[in-house]
């Protein structure tokens, strides 16, 4: 008995130092980062918390049963059955008044906003996961931009601290090319911790406003949650944001159930020349914390949008759902309430105010 209580503790103290050592857990706030969140109202018991209750997922017997059998069971059409049409933009950057958007499939977009580069999410790994040869990879084999091709980025933003969103190795490839960070509170630390200064990362908290190289960020709310590890669940903040530049105003919702923080952002910053909301990985099962596809439609008026452009899709298998579900879904939706919506193939560049937007079914070739 002795021995075993031995081993079992030995087991339990390897794993801690394991979770505290491997670089791509990251790392949580500092204690005095920490004290600083205790006046917040969105900070209550150690943990950041949404505007309304908010559970990321039931964790009864019957919830885990069910998730079991459907990833036992599989679904042949989670992935696409061909290749994904791939459009090369070239590396070539104009930097003129226009606003330009390029996908990189899920959530990772280039913008291109009066003269600035921007990056948002830009997982631009294989697969989102802290062990990159496990999990689900990335449909398309190539990007439509490497990293070593990209040029300064001005600022990169992230929204929060998932592997799907905020990637250890894409950080490492980025971060000498990068003048800004921008990101919500906590998030900060991952990066201190993969070696990038401080001076170089600005932390939000909802509706802060943060006015870098001629742009207006705000970090706006959302309704999700955080955590890299079995250690750190809410330690950091998730947002959603609005940038703002002379010309042109973007809505990105990054992950989040629906909620009222939407009307908020659309009465306060509306309207939004374009919207870039997530359509994808959801399930009933955690419906409050990823919206379904006619949600994002209502998210994107509330929001008051002129034109949407469905993400969080088409890069990775995070649910059960078919993988050309959510944009069906959305398109259905969007029609049904006369929503302008724009379907880029991955690296196709969208200019923003233009006549024409990109609305081909690229997905329908790939199936």
């Amino acid at each position: 008995m002795l021995v075993l209580i031995s081993v079992i503790v030995g087991v339990i103290i390897a794993a801690v130092l394991f979770m505290k050592l491997y670089p791509t857990f990251g790392q949580k706030p500092s204690k005095e980062k920490v004290k600083t969140y205790n006046k917040l109202e969105n900070f209550a018991n150690g943990k950041f918390v949404n505007q309304i209750t908010t559970s990321s997922m039931d964790n009864n017997f019957s919830t885990t049963l069910s998730l079991l059998k459907e990833y036992i069971k599989g679904n042949p059409n989670s992935k696409p059955h061909g290749s994904i049409p791939i459009e090369r933009p070239g590396t070539a950057f104009h930097k003129d008044d226009k606003t330009k958007i390029t996908w990189f499939g899920h959530s990772a977009l280039l913008l291109e906003m009066e003269g600035k580069i921007l990056l948002l999410d830009p997982m631009l790994g294989k697969s989102p996961s802290p062990f990159p040869f496990v999990g689900s990879g990335r449909y398309s084999k190539v990007l439509p931009i490497e990293i070593e091709e990209l040029p300064l980025i001005d600022a990169v933003i992230y929204s929060h601290d998932h592997y799907d969103h905020l990637d250890y190795e894409s950080v490492l490839k980025l971060k000498d090319k990068v003048n800004q960070f921008i990101v919500p509170l906590g998030v900060g630390s991952h990066l201190e911790r993969w070696g990038i200064e401080s001076t170089r990362i600005k932390e939000c908290n909802w509706w802060d406003e943060f006015e870098f190289s001629g742009l207006t960020f705000v970090s706006t709310p959302a309704r999700h949650f955080s955590g890299r590890s079995l250690l750190d669940r809410n330690s950091t903040l998730w947002c959603s944001w609005v940038i703002i530049g002379q010309h042109t105003k973007i809505y990105y919702s990054a992950d989040s159930g629906y909620g009222p923080h939407f009307k908020q952002i659309g009465q306060k910053y509306g309207p939004f020349d374009m919207t870039l909301m997530e359509c994808g990985q959801y399930d009933k099962r955690w419906a409050n914390i990823h919206m379904f596809p006619e949600q994002t439609v209502q998210a994107h008026l509330d929001v008051k949008g002129k034109v949407m452009i469905p993400v969080h899709w088409a890069a990775f298998t995070l649910s059960f759902h078919d993988w050309t579900d959510p944009i069906e879904r959305v398109l259905k939706a969007a029609k049904e309430r006369g929503v302008a919506i724009s379907t880029p193939k991955i690296g196709e560049k969208v200019i923003v105010g233009s006549s024409e937007y990109p609305t081909s079914t690229w997905w329908r070739l790939a199936d």
